[in-house]
């Protein structure tokens, strides 16, 4: 039916449309070439593309293609003594260039894909000359990119618009005044006398607007003037708003395009703050403005005499805004090391934030890792996307672990994108759980994702917003003053304690799974370059020091959210796996290069056949180890090397059995099916079933997976259940080994499984080559168990967390997959079964059954995704007691960081047969990390405690120590340690990480 009032109000709110295509008035076409290419060129480059002129509606390009657009034209005389502006879209994102060659503005296309809630994402509108003189020449040169904000193609990469235009800045005011004024009476009580008077200016200004002249447009600003500057009495909340742009260093785009879209943001940002004098700006990620200050140093300079005034904000104390599932604990410590040390040397600042808005689920690690390396805030939004609980809290206290808490900020409006109008500002005064404790909330506008950032339209809406009656007041400042003023002791913030787990995005555990694997090699070999380089620099040789924090900077980079995650595209993903290999290459070729030095150098005298075991763990170790084709067993002194001797005869092993359904040592019967599968695993040593009666483990199950990258879907357990057929098998001994070689199909995938027994060991690996090549489907491996427990405990970095076994509330449930770095356990009072692995992250635990997803092959946003051959490592770990009395710890860190066995050259035998660098006392003790201090020739020593429990333990080193130093995580002394005889005592509490900087003696 018919309502007349409706239909006015509709009206009158769609008459802001009618004004704002009054603003820009086109009065001359320009003049358009463009040299095009694949790859971007230089700004001296530029003409040397592929030439070609273009009319508007003429394509340019495919999808990341390149061009330099040359505009040219002059002001015709309708624009005498008018504000000239130049309209330019070329159906991608583009930047233009000065005279010298430097960005001075970003330009975005209208038809980039992007939620228009959020704002309008089109940046067209290039500041020409306040005053228009006739026959003024234009000529500009725009660099760029034939995509949008989000990687797609627009429009087949066409030309849409370049044209001189009039802007009438009267009704671009105009506009900006009836919209705040249409936008704010849509989150008002239309009962209220405020709506009515709002309503009624609107209706009213609009009659007047009939030819748009000057005179009718100065009355009709007087009308709404009344309404715009009404002001709110005594507000009792009032927001921090910031502008930012969320830049994705890689997502849907390759990165070299992220560079790209740095300038052009940071270019727009420059031009905007010139105008617009309230205006703040922030950005994260020290990666980013490394790659401007190498691209663009003269942008780079400008931006530093930003920060210098306080008009730009440093975001953030990581390197690049990462993932905090899957680093490990040394990694996430980099990120900060490597991070506020950029800022303090390229600005003299630091910051006590981390920045955080998109990244899928937070670490309980996280808060102990924030506090020793100087950061006391944490702002993210992402936990307003869960699928099944809404978060409780929006300001609260975080506590990790340990007992660290820092003060967490959740965005209110849920977003980083705000378009900052009066519906998002009240979105957060109705979301804004703590309103009754905090009386600040921060808001943070600007498009993003791709970056692009804060337009005028959104400083024109704050400028209206400071205290417009109806919604609260916003300041724009600085998100660490924001910090600072909610930052207060009186304040009854709620906690919350542990991980903060994703309800979404479960499949970036697994996703991209040869990403997943050289982050973690690259992480372990990083770790035993720098325990041997700190080793051998006390020796005299050099410690490559630049060269570690090359690669450990470069692998901090694809822990971005959207590389190691697997949520990019396949170029992204193809050409980090690339830098990887590359990067493998010269950690192996430093780490070689060490081992010959020492090793030449060692004394093996009356030893036969003599090898150099190294280990890297803070433990002895006995195991075997075997080069080329000789076995030995091996005692390997911690921390250091040992020499041992290779060529003896390896025993009998009367305990071996080994055939098509049966492999067993000294510690595991296994017995197998017909089918390949695993119906029993009796552990010897500790006299009990490991795998549930009448159950199989070990069951190759492939699953439908119609997700994307970032989600399994809940349901996949409901749809049929495929499998890999076993279709050949062979037993043999290789040594101290029993080996069962199983060979699976599945339609063009094949699997090859090799699951090996070693003598004394109840570790059972699974040594897998998997040849790929399924769409949409999910491989995962499950063991049901023979334990009742409650609770799983998983590795996360410095420590583990437990988790449910059940669904008994939705939060139990919503954590169908969870993450896990080296191991899950289940465990009762007097047994348990732990599953440890080399390179996977991604579990499933319910009732008894551990479930490890193996492999994923989604096909958005990564085309073909997995595609090819993995290789792999789980292990099954029957132990007795809990995961700590069953040294599930130690062997899970031993299954990653194997043995190095090399050969003694002939040489001079200076240094000892066998060294312990550095060693703990106490079991629960474990030494992660050794490396050269960044600015001194000492050594960092970080440790910390893995079981939950305090404990007191005595650090010491066949090394003279001369002093010792507490440190944080960033190597800044804190307090002098004493150093006794038997070496230094530290009271280490529970989880907790203590870094110690050692000054020893050079031998």
């Amino acid at each position: 039916m018919f309502n007349f009032f409706e239909e006015r109000d509709h009206k009158i709110l769609s008459f802001k449309d009618t004004i704002q295509s009054k603003i820009f008035e086109p009065i001359s076409d320009l003049e358009v070439e463009a040299y095009t290419s694949k790859e971007p060129l230089s700004y001296p480059e530029r003409t040397t593309g592929d030439r070609v002129v273009l009319q508007p509606g003429e394509k340019w390009g495919d999808l990341f293609d390149c061009a330099w657009f040359h505009f040219t034209g002059s002001v015709p005389s309708e624009g005498c003594a008018e504000k000239i502006v130049l309209l330019i879209d070329v159906n991608g994102e583009a930047c233009v260039f000065d005279d010298e060659g430097n960005p001075v503005r970003g330009l975005t296309n209208g038809s980039s894909i992007y939620e228009r809630i959020h704002g309008e994402p089109a940046k067209k509108v290039l500041q020409f000359n306040d005053c228009g003189k006739e026959g003024q020449k234009v000529d500009i040169w725009v660099d760029a990119g034939c995509n949008d904000l989000i990687g797609e193609l627009s429009k087949d990469g066409t030309l849409e618009q370049a044209q001189i235009a009039v802007c009438h800045e009267n009704i671009r005011s105009l506009y900006y005044d009836y919209w705040i004024l249409c936008e704010l009476s849509c989150v008002l009580d239309k009962n209220s006398a405020r709506y009515s008077r709002i309503m009624k200016v609107l209706f009213d200004s609009m009659n007047i607007l009939q030819t748009f002249n000057d005179e009718e447009i100065d009355k009709a600003r007087q009308i709404l003037a009344v309404e715009v500057n009404r002001k709110n009495a005594d507000p009792c909340l009032t927001l921090s708003a910031a502008g930012n742009a969320h830049i994705d260093l890689a997502w849907l785009w390759p990165i070299r395009e992220t560079i790209r879209k740095a300038a052009r943001t940071f270019s727009t940002v420059l031009e905007l703050m010139d105008r617009y004098p309230d205006y703040v700006f922030g950005s994260s990620q020290p990666q980013l403005y490394l790659w401007v200050k190498e691209a663009y140093p003269k942008l780079y300079d400008r931006i530093k005499a930003k920060v210098a005034e306080k008009r730009w904000e440093l975001h953030g104390g990581m390197w690049v805004e990462s993932d905090v599932n899957m680093p490990n604990g040394e990694s996430l410590i980099r990120q900060f090391l490597y991070g506020k040390r950029f800022w303090q040397s390229e600005f003299g600042m630091d910051t006590e934030m981390l920045w955080l808005p998109d990244t899928f689920g937070y670490s309980a690690a996280l808060p102990q890792i924030m506090k020793i390396c100087g950061v006391r805030y944490f702002m993210t939004q992402k936990l307003a996307w869960n699928s099944v609980n809404k978060f409780p809290h929006y300001t609260f206290d975080w506590e990790g672990i340990d007992g660290s808490t820092v003060l967490t900020h959740i965005l209110p409006e849920e977003t980083y994108i705000s378009h900052a109008g009066p519906r998002a500002i009240s979105k957060v005064e109705d979301n804004y759980a703590q309103k009754n404790v905090s009386d600040r909330a921060l808001l943070l506008y600007g498009i993003g994702d791709g970056g692009g950032g804060p337009g005028a339209e959104h400083l024109e809406r704050l400028e209206r917003l400071k205290n417009l009656q109806g919604v609260p007041p916003v300041k724009q400042e600085f998100s660490e003053e924001f910090f600072k003023k909610i930052d207060r002791d009186d304040l009854d913030y709620p906690r919350w304690r542990g991980e903060l787990y994703l309800e979404k995005h479960q499949g970036t555990y697994t996703s991209q799974a040869k990403n997943k694997k050289y982050n973690r090699f690259l992480e372990v070999k990083l770790r035993d370059l720098e325990l041997l380089a700190s080793i051998a620099s006390l020796y005299g040789f050099e410690y490559p020091q630049q060269k570690i924090d090359e690669i450990w900077k470069e692998v901090l980079l694809y822990q971005f959210h959207d590389v190691l995650p697997g949520s990019s595209i396949k170029r992204v993903h193809d050409e980090s796996l690339q830098r990887y290999e590359i990067m493998i290459d010269e950690v192996e070729g430093l780490t070689q290069g060490l081992l010959q030095d020492i090793s030449g150098n060692i004394g093996a005298s009356g030893t036969e056949n003599p090898v150099m075991v190294f280990n890297s763990l803070s433990w002895e170790r006995d195991e075997w180890v075997k080069l080329g084709q000789d076995w030995a067993n091996v005692n390997a002194s911690a921390m250091g090397w040992k020499i041992e001797e290779f060529g003896k005869k390896i025993p009998e092993f009367a305990e071996f059995k080994a055939t098509q359904l049966l492999l067993e040592n000294d510690a595991l019967k296994v017995e197998f099916s017909q089918d390949g599968s695993i119906k029993s695993v009796w552990d010897k040593f500790n006299e009990f079933e490991a795998i549930r009666k009448g159950e199989k483990a070990n069951v190759l199950k492939l699953y439908t997976d119609n997700g994307d990258a970032w989600d399994i879907q809940t349901e996949y357990r409901c749809l049929p259940v495929e499998y890999f057929k076993l279709e050949n098998s062979k037993a043999y001994k290789d040594g101290p080994c029993v080996v069962l070689e199983q060979n699976y199909v599945y339609n063009k995938s094949r699997i090859l499984q090799k699951i090996i027994l070693t003598q004394g060991s109840s570790r059972m690996d699974f040594e897998t080559t998997v040849d790929w090549h399924e769409k949409h489907k999910m491989l995962r491996s499950e063991f049901p168990v023979d334990i009742l427990a409650e609770q799983a405990t998983c590795d996360i970095q410095f420590g583990s967390i437990k988790r449910p076994t059940h669904k008994n509330t939705s939060w139990d449930e919503a954590k169908f997959e969870i993450c896990a770095h080296k191991y899950v356990d289940i465990s009762q009072n007097e047994r348990g079964v732990a599953l440890l692995n080399d390179c996977k992250y991604g579990y499933r635990v319910f009732d008894n059954i551990i479930d490890i997803n193996l492999l994923r092959s989604p096909d958005f946003p990564g085309k073909d995704a997995d595609q090819g051959r993995h290789t792999f490592v789980y292990s099954l770990y029957p132990h007795k007691g809990d995961h700590i009395e069953g040294g599930v710890i130690r062997a899970s860190y031993e299954l990653n960081m194997p043995l190095t066995v090399k050969s003694l050259p002939d040489k001079k035998q200076d240094l000892a047969s066998s060294l312990s660098f550095l060693t703990v006392d106490n079991e629960n003790i474990v030494i992660e990390t050794v490396k050269k201090a960044q600015d001194s020739n000492d050594i960092i020593v970080r440790l910390y405690e893995a079981t939950g429990s305090n404990c007191r333990t005595v650090l010491s080193s066949e090394m003279p120590v001369k002093d010792a130093w507490l440190v944080d995580g960033l190597e800044n002394d804190l307090q002098k340690i004493d150093v006794q005889a038997s070496g230094i005592v530290l009271d280490v509490k529970p989880w907790e990480i203590k870094n110690i900087k050692l000054n020893l003696t050079k031998v």
